[in-house]
């Protein structure tokens, strides 16, 4: 690789690191190439992408980023998975994956700015995702005016009630 292919990718890393809302390093020493493919295919469909540089190049592309904490990282055998939407469901699949096949080893992730250890990562892929949160948003935004409606519906329904009870004790 020349020095002006080394200098485009590491522009073009560091788009991608500008672009991303969450970046996770990982070890993927010992992963076979038909595995590799495989953790591509569901980052895809979690709309996050999996990239393998060299430390050096990733050192270099952090720089001016708000993941330049993740520098330490950058040792051995280095891959990192981007985000550009929600976290969760990129940190589900490659904590999935992890367990899954114990050659992939999460190290650290940065999340807007801050920097998580592989632990973070796996609790935050245990939190459910944004669409079942405002599912569960929707659900009580929907139960209180449900609720409120039956209150209210409830005294000319005691009334009607109450009506066909002295018109049942009348016709006795």
């Amino acid at each position: 690789m020349d020095r002006n292919e080394k200098t485009g990718l590491v522009s073009e890393l560091n788009e991608t690191f500008s672009k991303a809302k969450f970046a996770v390093v990982t070890d993927y020493r010992g992963l076979k190439v038909t595995e590799l493919e495989k953790l591509r295919h569901v980052l895809r469909e979690n709309d996050a992408q999996f990239q393998i540089a060299k430390n050096t190049l990733l050192r270099l592309a952090v720089k001016g980023t708000e993941y330049e904490g993740l520098t330490e990282s950058f040792t051995g055998t280095t891959a990192i998975a981007f985000s550009f939407e929600e976290p969760v469901g990129p940190a589900k699949a490659l904590a999935a994956f992890s367990k899954e096949f114990k050659a992939l080893e999460i190290r650290s992730a940065a999340l807007e700015g801050s920097v998580l250890s592989a632990e973070d990562v796996v609790a935050l892929s245990k939190l459910p995702s944004k669409d079942e949160l405002l599912g569960k948003l929707l659900g009580t935004m929907a139960a209180v005016p449900t609720g409120f409606v039956r209150v209210l519906n409830g005294i000319p329904q005691k009334l009607v009630y109450g009506l066909q009870a002295i018109k049942e004790q009348k016709e006795n």
